[in-house]
């Protein structure tokens, strides 16, 4: 560069070099007796040929010095990018490896027996005998292990007593009969199949029916009663891994070890089960397929995951991308790596509160940015609902507020869930919610105004006419009060039905999200309306 800057300096002062000579040649050419044949337009011409031959050539370079350096640039920084992407293979594939050797660990430790520590004996514990010292006594395994017992939770004695006698359809009764106490009788479920004698034949059992009568109702809902099954036995294998992973000594013993037979068996319910979610419907099941998250934790239950291809099972995640228990399974399959493949189908699926969510907990944020995901969510939903030169009838037009509606709030959640306040100012979407609710309001109260008011008839079936007295009009007829409460908290509760079935009007977007119901592993229902998304 500075060899540039000498050479441009260099180039400037042609032009006072040229004028010196004009003066110079001038001066000869007076004080010469002879005349001379050049004449000085011809040197000037000559000179100033010279110049811009220079100038260009020079400008040439400083283009291709420009240009390599920008190459230089560009090179450096895609060495730079290279390198970054080596290392992240790198820890992605130390991550992948560790799961892998922890999976692989847990699958030793399940299958084989521990074996009891043999105590040493010390040749000085007989002298200290007689020196009357006395060693404190190793705890030993069993003693352990019941101590850990005792800080688990123990079971009710009815549910006890049908674990051991392996009773499946008592214990499908009893789950259904206490359903309103599910929480409670969840966290006894664990313990009380350590005290049967093959854990895996009974939960294996108890799948047998999770297709049986699988029929739509005449209201094209599915059976509350099939519903409650296919909870329990969710439930059911949850629990066994839950033992499996908090209480390894309790599969030591013959009768608890995952055999040949009972892997054999899995598979063969696993292949049938596969077979009917083939045909299922992201849009319908709306993230919450309770069918498609029963597969996957039989999967992760039993160990079976690598009899299946990783990308079917990738395909099967946003169809349970609601459910809590989602990234727990996706750990447990070993699809932890696949995860930005399946946040890239939510997204472009018009899911971003669930594609969000996942990136958040697999820390891939900054691949799926938060706020632009929400922004560009909203600007979507906008775009349908505030079309112009469309005309839409009012039911419709209900329809898209409705939508617009649903999509802020659950935008406003995300945000105050994750923290994004800083980022994404939630005080515009408060208002417009405030906007659409008001004008929800209105559009109620104008409906129920032009509703025509029918006239009360009297005791004998005439007519009510009106008769001239003094005192204002006013109605003998009190109104009876409600038959039913309005309130849903004084209702009994009842199995609610799965979002198995598509919208009345099926969006081409991810947009009229229902509440989130909180689910527990079964995915039964709480008794409480608390919305919650995952």
């Amino acid at each position: 560069m500075p060899d540039m800057e000498s050479v441009a300096a260099l180039m400037e002062s042609t032009s006072s070099k040229i004028q010196q000579l004009q003066e110079a040649f001038a001066e000869l050419e007076s004080q010469s007796a002879v005349s001379m044949n050049l004449k000085w337009k011809q040197l000037e011409d000559h000179f100033r040929g010279l110049e811009q031959s220079l100038k260009k050539k020079f400008d040439e370079l400083k283009e291709q010095e420009e240009e390599f350096q920008e190459t230089l640039a560009k090179s450096d920084l895609m060495l730079e990018q290279r390198e970054a992407a080596v290392v992240a293979k790198e820890l992605t594939s130390l991550e992948r490896l560790q799961e892998k050797r922890d999976a692989a660990l847990a699958m030793i430790f399940s299958k084989s027996r521990l074996s009891l520590p043999v105590p040493a004996i010390n040749p000085m514990n007989k002298a200290l005998d007689n020196l009357g010292v006395k060693w404190p006594k190793p705890a030993s395994e069993e003693s352990v292990h019941l101590q850990d017992g005792n800080a688990a939770v123990r079971p009710r004695s009815e549910l006890a007593s049908l674990c051991e006698e392996m009773n499946v359809k008592g214990l499908h009764k009893f789950i259904s009969d206490n359903r309103k106490n599910l929480a409670a009788i969840r966290e006894e479920i664990p313990s009380a199949l350590k005290k049967t004698s093959h854990p895996y034949g009974l939960v294996l059992d108890s799948l047998e029916d999770f297709y049986s009568g699988d029929n739509l109702v005449l209201d094209g809902k599915k059976d509350g009663d099939l519903l409650g099954v296919r909870r329990t036995c969710l439930m059911l294998m949850e629990s066994l891994g839950q033992l499996q992973a908090n209480d390894i000594t309790c599969f030591s013993s013959e009768g608890h070890m995952l055999t040949t037979n009972i892997v054999e068996r899995a598979k063969k319910i696993a292949f049938e089960w596969k077979s009917k979610l083939d045909n299922l419907d992201i849009d319908a099941s709306n993230g919450n397929c309770l069918e498609a998250h029963a597969f996957l934790q039989l999967l992760a239950t039993f160990g079976i995951s690598a009899e299946f291809n990783e990308d079917d099972l990738c395909k099967l995640l946003p169809y349970v991308s609601r459910r809590r228990q989602t990234p727990e399974l996706c750990r447990l399959l070993g699809l932890s790596q696949k995860m930005p493949g399946v946040i890239e189908v939510l997204v472009e699926s018009g899911r971003p509160i669930d594609a969000i969510n996942l990136a958040y907990v697999f820390e891939l944020t900054e691949q799926f940015e938060p706020v632009q995901l929400l922004k560009a969510y909203l600007r979507d939903v906008k775009k349908v609902s505030h079309a112009r030169n469309v005309k839409v009838s009012p039911g419709a037009q209900n329809e898209m507020n409705e939508r617009e509606l649903s999509a802020l709030k659950s935008v406003i959640k995300c945000i105050e869930e994750h923290k994004l306040e800083e980022q994404y100012p939630v005080d515009p979407l408060q208002k417009r919610v405030l906007q659409l609710e008001k004008a929800k309001a209105d559009k109620r109260r104008a409906v129920e105004a032009a509703k025509p008011q029918s006239k009360r008839p009297r005791a004998n079936g005439s007519a009510f006419a009106h008769r001239a007295t003094g005192f204002a009009d006013k109605s003998f007829y009190p109104a009876t009060p409600e038959r039913h409460p309005s309130n849903p908290y004084e209702r009994q509760f009842v199995y609610g039905a799965e979002a198995h079935l598509p919208p009345m009007v099926s969006p081409a977007s991810y947009t009229m999200q229902p509440a989130h119901g909180p689910y527990y592993g079964n995915g039964y229902p709480v008794q409480y309306q608390v919305p919650y998304i995952h």
